[in-house]
């Protein structure tokens, strides 16, 4: 049954781990969950950052003997309600570790937040408001 306790897994190539893992644990504060070791030929490098003892995370895959270009559009949101504008401190971190801020393609998300692209060119939405 799914209910508030069910464990999410969102899963995202990218091209290069490492700048990812940067601009999640290095810039958002994430932690690093869970990694690969060691190549293994035929299985998928991989990372996986969440909040430590949270109900999510995010998988980054990559496999070089085939690697898949990730394909984000201008709607494929992260968004994280903190219940305050966004620190700029925060912005800038994101900024210093692989990300670009971006306009979003909804304005409503340039009203109450601040779209910052990572790597990939996937969008995290620092959003202003809270859930619920």
């Amino acid at each position: 049954m799914i209910d508030s306790r069910t464990h999410v897994r969102i899963a995202r190539p990218s091209l290069d781990i490492a700048a990812a893992e940067r601009f999640y644990v290095d810039g958002l504060g994430l932690d690093v969950l869970w990694r690969t070791t060691g190549r293994v030929s035929g299985e998928h490098d991989l990372v996986m950052v969440g909040p430590g003892g949270g109900g999510w995370h995010f998988e980054l895959t990559h496999d070089p003997e085939r690697p898949l270009a990730p394909s984000p559009t201008v709607d494929d949101l992260f968004v994280v309600y903190l219940g305050e504008p966004p620190d700029e401190a925060l912005v800038a971190r994101l900024v210093e570790h692989g990300g670009t801020r971006v306009a979003s393609h909804n304005p409503y998300w340039d009203t109450y937040g601040i779209t910052v692209a990572d790597p990939d060119g996937y969008r995290l939405v620092l959003c202003s408001r809270t859930w619920g």
